[in-house]
């Protein structure tokens, strides 16, 4: 549940003060790996590829055919797993302005993978999916990693502070491209694990943290994720700008 004890705009500043601590963190530690800076970015880290490794040995994602995965620097292990272990790959555009990246590892060469695996090379060997038309083509989602700033040891999740990993939940769920059964996990380093992350009403908690040295479960369930698009939770900018979200409001 979300914290209604805290006036909204405290609960604001509380989660961006939760960002900015682990990000100094993670330079004061010599943890945080490349883009620098790491303020205002889902953080690399190192150790990422050995959490990669530890997640790739759950039965989720071992059982999983479909995966969507985040588009950022700490995830590229992940991303690049998935292709080598045949699994169909979702990516999210930046900012969803081109909807969703279908990557399919059998038409592939497999000497490209680890580009297929950047942002960039998605755009070259992925199929776009813009339109709502488009992702009636995409496969049911059977695993989802999503990238964060921090999380607490209750599976609250904190991203950049944009929202999209929200608003992607949102247009899967929707569409029914996700479900109350599909896992949601995220890679961080141990660092990245803070006390308390208080919740806002639009916020979708993660099943599963993997770290370089443990896994940590909740039982989070469908009754704490939000039902749908959340009107109220969504600003103006983004509606303009993500053309598959405008089409999804166009049919409500």
């Amino acid at each position: 549940m979300w914290c209604p004890v805290m006036d909204l705009d405290e609960i604001v500043r509380l989660r961006a003060r939760i960002r900015d601590e682990v990000w100094s963190r993670l330079e004061r530690e010599g943890v945080a790996l490349p883009p620098f800076p790491v303020k205002g970015r889902i953080p690399n880290f190192r150790g990422a590829l050995e959490a990669a490794r530890r997640l790739a040995g759950l039965p989720e994602w071992r059982d999983a055919r479909t995966v969507k995965v985040n588009p950022d620097s700490p995830q590229r292990h992940v991303r690049l797993t998935a292709l080598r272990e045949g699994k169909t790959l979702i990516m999210p555009t930046p900012r969803l302005r081109s909807g969703f990246l279908l990557l399919d590892p059998k038409i592939i060469p497999p000497r490209l993978y680890s580009r297929a695996a950047t942002i960039r090379g998605a755009f070259k060997y992925g199929v776009l999916l813009k339109t709502l038309d488009d992702l009636s083509r995409m496969p049911h989602i059977d695993f989802i990693v999503e990238g964060s700033v921090a999380v607490d040891r209750n599976c609250n999740r904190l991203g950049k502070g944009e929202g999209y990993g929200d608003i992607e939940y949102a247009i899967l769920s929707t569409t029914g491209k996700v479900d109350c059964d599909t896992p949601i996990a995220t890679t961080v380093s141990d660092l990245q694990i803070v006390e308390n992350i208080p919740r806002m009403p639009h916020d979708v908690p993660v099943d599963i943290i993997v770290t370089p040295s443990r896994v940590i479960r909740c039982s989070n369930s469908c009754a704490g994720r939000p039902s749908g698009i959340l009107l109220e939770s969504l600003e103006e900018r983004k509606i303009r700008e993500i053309p598959l979200l405008r089409e999804l409001l166009r049919e409500r």
